[in-house]
C-alpha cells in the first residue's frame, strides 16, 4: 500500500513538472521590477536639483551673467513657464516698479524741463506673454515673421505695474522717452496698441529707423539717448526688459531692469 502511494505520489509529481516545463516555453513569466526602496527619495532630490539648476540660471540671465543664448534650457521649460504664469514674476516686475517709483519721486526735477526717463516697450509697458504662450516661453527659436505678425494685431496687454509707474512718472513732470526696438513701419500699430493698452500723452516714441536695423540694439539705444544728451535733456531714469535697453553710453542716473528669463537680445 505504502508502496503504490509512493508511485502515484512520484507520477503526480512528474506530470506537474512536465506541466510546469511546458508553461515555461509557452507563457512567459510576469517581469516583476523590484524599485529601490528609496526611489521616492530620488526621484524628489533629482526634481530639487533641477529646480536649483533653472533658478540659478534665471539668476545668471538677470544678472548677465550668461553669454549671449537663442533659447531657455529645453529642461528649463517647465520652470520658466511656471514663473512667467506665477506669482513670482509678478511680484518682481511689482518689485521694480515700486523701487521706481520711490527714486522718481525722490528726485528734485530742474525747472527747464530736461529731465527724462526712458522706457522701453515690449516686455516693460507691453507683455507679449499671450504670444510666447503660444510659442513655448522661450523654447522656440525666435522667429521675427511670426512676431511681427502678432504685433500687427495691437493686442498687448499692458503690464500693470509699469503703467502705475509710467502714470507717476508722467504726474511728476519727467519728459517720457519711448525707445523701443521695433522699425519705424510699425509705428501705427504701436501707437494704436499704447493707446488702448493706457498709456498716453509720451514726449517721443523712437522706433528703429532703415539705417538701424544692422545695429546691435545696445548701440542703438546708446545712439538715440546720446542725441537726447546733445538736445539737453538729462535722463534720470531708464526702465527696460533687456540688459541692452540700459547698457552702453549715455546711461540713465538710475535704471530699473524688470526680469525677462524669455529671450535676449544683444
Amino acid at each position: 500500500m505504502g508502496f503504490l502511494r509512493f508511485t502515484l505520489f512520484l507520477s503526480l509529481f512528474s506530470v506537474a513538472f512536465s506541466l510546469e516545463s511546458l508553461n515555461s516555453r509557452l507563457l512567459p513569466r510576469p517581469l516583476i521590477i523590484q524599485y529601490p526602496e528609496n526611489i521616492e527619495t530620488l526621484f524628489q532630490e533629482s526634481a530639487e536639483e533641477l529646480q536649483l539648476q533653472c533658478t540659478s540660471w534665471r539668476f545668471a540671465v538677470e544678472a548677465n551673467n550668461l553669454s549671449p543664448w537663442k533659447t531657455i534650457p529645453p529642461e528649463c521649460s517647465d520652470y520658466v513657464k511656471d514663473y512667467i504664469m506665477g506669482r513670482a514674476y509678478g511680484i518682481d516686475i511689482e518689485r521694480v516698479s515700486k523701487e521706481a517709483e520711490d527714486y522718481a519721486r525722490s528726485v528734485e526735477l530742474g525747472e527747464d524741463g530736461k529731465d527724462a526717463w526712458v522706457f522701453d516697450v515690449d516686455e516693460t509697458l507691453l507683455s507679449n506673454l499671450p504670444y510666447y504662450t503660444d510659442h513655448g516661453y522661450g523654447l522656440e527659436v525666435f522667429d521675427s515673421v511670426k512676431f511681427d505678425k502678432w504685433v500687427e494685431t495691437a493686442m498687448a496687454p499692458p503690464i500693470e505695474s509699469s503703467l502705475k509707474l509710467y502714470e507717476e512718472v508722467s504726474k511728476l513732470g519727467f519728459k517720457v522717452f519711448l525707445l523701443t526696438g521695433r522699425g519705424e513701419k510699425q509705428r501705427g500699430v504701436t501707437v494704436e496698441n499704447l493707446i488702448n493698452a493706457g498709456f498716453r500723452d509720451w514726449d517721443k516714441l523712437i522706433l528703429r529707423a532703415s539705417e538701424d536695423h544692422a545695429k546691435l540694439a545696445t548701440v542703438y539705444k546708446s545712439e538715440k539717448r546720446n542725441e537726447m544728451v546733445e538736445e539737453g535733456y538729462r535722463i534720470l531714469g531708464n526702465s527696460g526688459d533687456q540688459w541692452s535697453d540700459l547698457l552702453g553710453y549715455s546711461m540713465s542716473t538710475r535704471s530699473f531692469k524688470l526680469p525677462n528669463p524669455m529671450y535676449y537680445i544683444p
